[in-house]
């Protein structure tokens, strides 16, 4: 089946009723067939039938074994770290969310787990940057929030040249757009509160791959600590994935032509988004990936010009996060990435000028008539939190 049609027509065939929609196994605890014997499910922490319709749906879509679906983006990252014993290390992207290096450098670290950073986009760099003690390659394409590509089969070549596991995460695009696991990648990683979820309703995240020993120390670290998906929020979220193709396919288009308007604005600086045929990586983007996504970066050579236009907007939420139906604008500087060490922050950190968008499901037009109104009123120097930001919804009709 297709993508768009496995989102839709994915049901609990153990489910004796047919339901159309699976049932919520809103339960801790399961009775078991005797003292001396467990059944299929015993404790939600563990399994859930709920849950593991879930995994079942997540697999399915990228073309794994299995998945494992964690209480956010950030449980599944930590994870991934633990399958890296002490004395190893681990090889990351320079341009990556910040809260992963948060936990790298704070808790990795601490468990005698060394991370070094790389630019993952040259191939060569990351030959030379792998050591015997390199254990896990964690990548992002197109990265956040910097939107640079990079070239998942030759990553993976290197990685497993050298007995490495490459994790990809994919959250930007989803599985409508890209395929890790396609290319050579042995995890995929998903901050499912993003594209997979779509309506900033919950926070959850999930771990894909192929191989089945990888799958069974993901699992077990899953239940030994304790950061299982709850069952309602693994309801909520099969529910989001049945319209998953519907909201990337409109935004992705809208994303195209707002990028169009932001490179064309005397105002902008640069504009980051692989859509555009002057962005560096987009061949390697086009070859591995169907789409460039709705999430783009731009410049204004001026910090407080930015802070000013993202504050103007109408339209776009002031937030962190990405993928809703709801178009957001941030300053990742101070935001997203604000919880990368001080100590890394010289070379980690984007732009203090950086403008994050995530286009949403609203009218293209009237996020660009919004967009065109910011630039002239940040210029005047306004900057009105707390007034222009709400918005009767007569005004967005």
């Amino acid at each position: 089946m297709k993508t768009a049609t496995r989102c839709v027509h994915f049901h609990d065939l153990r489910d004796p009723y047919g339901a159309t929609a699976p049932p919520i196994y809103q339960t801790a605890t399961f009775h078991q067939p005797s003292a001396i014997e467990f059944g299929e499910y015993d404790y939600t922490r563990s399994a859930n039938p709920t849950r593991s319709l879930l995994e079942e749906q997540l697999a399915a879509l990228e073309e794994g074994s299995f998945a494992c679906a964690f209480a956010s983006g950030m449980a599944a990252i930590a994870a991934v770290t633990r399958l890296v014993e002490a004395g190893g290390e681990i090889l990351a992207g320079e341009d990556l969310y910040g809260g992963a290096s948060r936990l790298f450098s704070q808790v990795s670290s601490r468990q005698g787990i060394s991370v070094r950073y790389a630019d993952l986009t040259d191939l060569d760099t990351v030959q030379r940057a792998m050591t015997p003690a390199t254990r896990l390659v964690m990548a992002e394409t197109p990265t956040n929030p910097l939107l640079r590509i990079v070239d998942i089969a030759g990553l993976a070549e290197i990685a497993h040249r050298r007995g490495a596991v490459l994790a990809v995460d994919n959250s930007l695009l989803s599985p409508c757009l890209q395929r890790p696991l396609r290319l050579g990648a042995d995890l995929v990683i998903h901050s499912a509160t993003k594209f997979l979820c779509g309506h900033s309703d919950l926070s959850a995240g999930a771990v894909v791959g192929g191989d089945p020993e990888l799958g069974r120390l993901l699992a077990f670290h899953q239940n030994a600590e304790g950061a299982g998906l709850a069952p309602f929020d693994s309801w909520l979220l099969l529910r989001s994935i049945k319209t998953l193709p519907l909201r990337v396919e409109r935004q992705t288009a809208s994303a195209c032509r707002i990028a169009e308007f932001l490179a064309g604005h005397p105002q902008v600086g640069r504009v980051f988004f692989p859509g555009l045929p002057d962005h560096p990586g987009r061949e390697v983007h086009e070859r591995q990936a169907s789409g460039p996504g709705a999430v783009m970066s731009f410049t204004t050579g001026d910090p407080r010009l930015s802070r000013h236009v993202v504050e103007a907007t109408k339209l776009f939420a002031i937030a962190v996060s990405f993928g809703s139906v709801g178009s957001v604008i941030s300053l990742p500087c101070r935001m997203s990435h604000a919880s990368i060490p001080p100590e890394l922050r010289g070379r980690l950190s984007p732009p203090a000028d950086l403008v994050r968008l995530s286009v949403g499901i609203e009218d293209v037009d009237d996020l660009i008539e919004d967009l065109a109104a910011a630039f002239p009123a940040a210029r005047a120097g306004v900057s009105p939190i707390g007034s222009m930001k709400r918005v009767r919804v007569s005004e967005c009709l």
